[in-house]
C-alpha cells in the first residue's frame, strides 16, 4: 500500500515509520526541513508506545540524551521522558531517513486527491503524489482537507505563557522529579520542566485577559520580575543556571475536539484519516497532547493492520467500504477515548481561570479535576485513583468514584492552597521599574 503522512510531527513521524515498517511505501511531506526547537518531554505515555511499537526510536531519544524519569515511589510503567522538543524530533527524523520504504519531502500538502469514491494521492505544491491512504497530522494550523469536516468544537483555552531555557553550570545538579514542577500562584502559575543535556525550561502562565503580566514577554521584564517568584528563583539563579534561549512567547492556546466524519456524520473520503492535534489539542502546559497524539497513532495503526491483512489475504475486495468503516471505527474510539480529555481540559481551565480571577469553587457543582487531586493531600484515599490519572494510565472518570470525598473535603473549607508569593502588581512595578531604568 502506498501512503502520505501529511506532518513531520511526532504523531505524523510515529505513523509513517510504523507504516513503512510493515511493508508499505510511505511519503512524509512536511513544510520544514526538520524538527523545530520547543518544548519538553514528561508523560508515560511517549515511552509506553514508542516501546510497544519503535523501541529503537526510544533507544536512539535516550542515546540523544533524553533522560528517563519516574516519580519516586511509582511503578515503572509511570516511566516518563526529560527532552527537548528540539533533542526528540531530531532522533526520530534521523530514525526515519534511515527507513528504506518512507521518503521525506519538504513541501505544502495543498489538498488530498479522490478518484472512485476514496482517497487516490495528494497535491503537494501542484504535483500529484499518489497514495492508496493518507493521514493527516499537521498540527492545530493545519488547515489541509480542512472543508471535509465541520469546524472543531471549543476555542480558546484563555492561557498564555512565557519560558525561557535555562542550562546547569558546571557543578550544578539538575535534579530530576520524574514530572513537571508547578505552583500556583494568586493570579498565574509557575512551571519548571527539567530535560536533557542539563537543560529546563522555566514557565510563567498568566489568564489571557490579564494584561499586567504581558510585559514578561520582554527579556528585561522576565530578568526583573522572575528572580521575585520564590520556587522559580532557584532554577534561574545566575550562579546556577545560564540561560540559553531569550524568552518566547506562548499564545493561541486552545483545547478543541474535531472528529472524522462531515457534518451529515459521513466519511466524507475513505482512506483519508486525521490523528494527533487535527483531531484534539488541548492547552500545552499540562503536556497532553503528544500522548494523546500516539495513543491515536497507534490505535488507528491497530485498525488498519487488520485491514492490510484481510486486503493481503483477499478477504476484502471492497476497499473504499474497509476504509469507510475504519475512519468510523476510529472516530467511535476516539470519541470514547480522547474526547474525555478535551472535555476534562475545558471545565479544568475554566474553572482555574475563575480562581484565579478570585473567585471560589462551589463544593455544590462538579469538581474539577485538578481539585480532586489537590484535596487528595488532605484525603489520601483520593490518590489512588489520582495518581493513575495524572500519569494518564487511566481516563478522567476514574475520579468520579472519588469526586464526593473531595467535596467532603471542600464542605470542611479547605481550598487549594496558593503558593506564597508576589502578586502580580508587584511583579508588574518590577517589570515597570525595569524598564523605566533602561529607557533613563
Amino acid at each position: 500500500m502506498r501512503a502520505v503522512v501529511v506532518g513531520g510531527g511526532p504523531v505524523g513521524m510515529f505513523c509513517a515509520m510504523a507504516l513503512a515498517r510493515r511493508g508499505d511505501e510511505v511519503t512524509v511531506v512536511d513544510r520544514d526541513p526538520g524538527p523545530p526547537a520547543s518544548g519538553p518531554w514528561t508523560r508515560p505515555i511517549v515511552r509506553q508506545v514508542l516501546t510497544d511499537t519503535l523501541p529503537d526510536v526510544w533507544d536512539a531519544v535516550l542515546a540523544a540524551g533524553g533522560v528517563e524519569a519516574c516519580p519516586a515511589g511509582f511503578p515503572e510503567a509511570m516511566t516518563g521522558l526529560e527532552c527537548r522538543r528540539s533533542t526528540f524530533e531530531r532522533a526520530v527524523w534521523a530514525g526515519a531517513r534511515r527507513e528504506p520504504r518512507l521518503t521525506l519531502r519538504t513541501g505544502h500538502a495543498d489538498r488530498p486527491l479522490t478518484r472512485h469514491g476514496r482517497v487516490s494521492g495528494v497535491v503537494v505544491d501542484g504535483q500529484s503524489v499518489d497514495a492508496d491512504l493518507v493521514i493527516a497530522a499537521g498540527g492545530r494550523a493545519s488547515r489541509f482537507a480542512d472543508d471535509t469536516r465541520p469546524p472543531a468544537e471549543g476555542g480558546t483555552c484563555g492561557f498564555s505563557y512565557v519560558t525561557r531555557m535555562y542550562r546547569a553550570r558546571p557543578g550544578t545538579e539538575l535534579a530530576s522529579s520524574g514530572r513537571p514542577l508547578g505552583w500556583l500562584y494568586r493570579h498565574y502559575q509557575v512551571m519548571v520542566f527539567p530535560q536533557d543535556d542539563r537543560t529546563l525550561s522555566a514557565l510563567i502562565v498568566r489568564p489571557t485577559a490579564d494584561e499586567a503580566l504581558a510585559p514578561l514577554r520582554h527579556n528585561q521584564c522576565f530578568e526583573a520580575a522572575a528572580p521575585l517568584i520564590p520556587e522559580l528563583a532557584p532554577w534561574i539563579d545566575p550562579d546556577r543556571f545560564e540561560p540559553i534561549t531569550g524568552v518566547m512567547a506562548g499564545g493561541g492556546l486552545t483545547n478543541t475536539y474535531r472528529g472524522q466524519l462531515d457534518e451529515r456524520g459521513r466519511v466524507a473520503i475513505p482512506g483519508l484519516f486525521f490523528a494527533g492535534d487535527a483531531v484534539c489539542t488541548t492547552y500545552p502546559a499540562a503536556g497532553r497532547g503528544v500522548s494523546l497524539g500516539l495513543r491515536q497513532a497507534q490505535a488507528l495503526l491497530g485498525m488498519l493492520s487488520v485491514l492490510n491483512s484481510g486486503l493481503n489475504s483477499g478477504l476484502n475486495p471492497g476497499r473504499g467500504a474497509d476504509l469507510r468503516d475504519v475512519a468510523e471505527r476510529f472516530d467511535a474510539w476516539c470519541t470514547v477515548n480522547i474526547r474525555p480529555w478535551y472535555d476534562d481540559h475545558v471545565y479544568w481551565d475554566t474553572t482555574l481561570l475563575h480562581r484565579l480571577g478570585g473567585g471560589d469553587i462551589d463544593s455544590e457543582t462538579r469538581i474539577p479535576s485538578d481539585v480532586i487531586c489537590a484535596a487528595a493531600e488532605v484525603d489520601p484515599s483520593i490518590w489512588p485513583a489520582a495518581g493513575p490519572y495524572l500519569a494518564m494510565q487511566a481516563p478522567p472518570s476514574v475520579l468520579d468514584p472519588v469526586r464526593d470525598k473531595a467535596r467532603a473535603v471542600l464542605r470542611s473549607g479547605w481550598r487549594p492552597p496558593f503558593t506564597a508569593g508576589p502578586s502580580r502588581g508587584e511583579l508588574a512595578d518590577a517589570m515597570a521599574a525595569r524598564q523605566n531604568l533602561i529607557a533613563a
